[in-house]
């Protein structure tokens, strides 16, 4: 005889089995510069004005300077959720990113978040920021 107040329970029951948490990441978001050592770090001149976002690297304008004031600004913000690469193509390019230059054709720096292309085209911390947003 079943007991009406506690009846037996049979699982899988997907009205009441525990549903995966949506806001658990699986892992870092992983973002990718892709650049040339002596390359500058976006197409418009490093100056006072920093439309970048970025102090540290000032005046320099170079992409690698840039590369370690973002990465700075991401781990202060970000800590472990963010895993950032700098890949520098000047002795080897990777069957991946000439791919994405073959088909996309995007200007340097290019800017990968988790393997897909963003149109930012430079460092900039806000866009960045924004790309991380939409992963998050």
């Amino acid at each position: 005889m079943v007991n009406p107040i506690n009846p037996p329970c049979h699982f899988p029951n997907p009205d009441i089995m525990p549903q995966p948490d949506s806001t658990v990441m699986a892992g870092p978001i992983k973002i990718e510069i892709i650049g040339l050592k002596d390359s500058e770090c976006c197409p418009f001149p490093c100056d006072e004005n920093r439309t970048c976002g970025l102090l540290d690297c000032y005046p320099t304008g170079k992409l690698t300077a840039a590369y370690d004031a973002l990465a700075a600004e991401l781990i202060k913000e970000y800590g472990d959720r963010v895993d950032l690469k700098l890949r520098l193509i000047d002795d080897h390019v990777p069957d991946y990113v000439k791919k994405v230059i073959e088909t996309d054709f995007p200007p340097l720096p290019i800017v990968l978040v988790n393997g897909k292309l963003t149109r930012i085209g430079r460092i900039a911390l806000d866009r960045i920021k924004k790309e991380i947003g939409r992963e998050l």
